[in-house]
């Protein structure tokens, strides 16, 4: 059984928790990690997005944000992080490789295998600027089919769109877009 820390707007807990089923049944406010996995070439900023499993229960089959997951009851954000990118991708970062970004809110309901799927979270966003070879990787087959790199602000432009090949949030794209743009000054 998984369980969430019931959050407040802004992701502070509020001391309840709830579990996962119910959390997406009812909508109810919960936290979750996004590592964005990014890199320059060519003056212009890549993102590593994942093509997610076939199996999930929410957009199956489409490119999404590098490394997310679901922050654990009494976890923190950054622990949180850390974990999802070692389990899903085989990166073995420490918490100096990750930079806080900042947060953003996501809202949707949408029915998916016949049944409603309620998302309400606040996002904690981190961004991972080293060195990354696909062919390094280990992929963890039961949350994603694969990994591919993507332009930046061409991937903006696609899910401003509602380019269905991708289920990006567009917050964590206009989070990791300013964190980026601010480095460069």
């Amino acid at each position: 059984m998984e369980l969430f820390d019931i959050c407040d707007e802004q992701g502070n807990p509020t001391g309840d928790t709830v579990e996962r089923s119910e959390a997406h049944a009812k909508g109810i406010c919960h936290r979750t990690a996004h590592i964005w996995i990014a890199k320059q070439e060519n003056g212009r900023y890549k993102v590593l997005l994942q093509k997610r499993s076939m199996d999930k229960d929410s957009f199956p089959g489409r490119y999404d944000t590098s490394s997310a997951g679901h922050i654990q009851a009494g976890d923190e954000p950054m622990e949180s992080a850390l974990r999802e990118l070692g389990e899903e991708l085989g990166i073995n970062a420490q918490n100096e490789d990750l930079d806080f970004a900042g947060t953003f809110r996501i809202q949707y309901e949408k029915e998916f295998h016949g049944k409603m799927f309620r998302d309400n979270e606040v996002a904690f966003v981190f961004v991972y600027q080293k060195q990354v070879d696909i062919a390094d990787l280990t992929i963890q087959k039961e949350e994603l089919d694969g990994v591919c790199w993507f332009d930046l602000e061409d991937t903006y432009e696609a899910c401003k769109n509602h380019d269905q090949k991708f289920c990006v949030p567009i917050g964590g794209l206009e989070t990791v877009r300013k964190y980026l743009k601010e480095r460069i000054r």
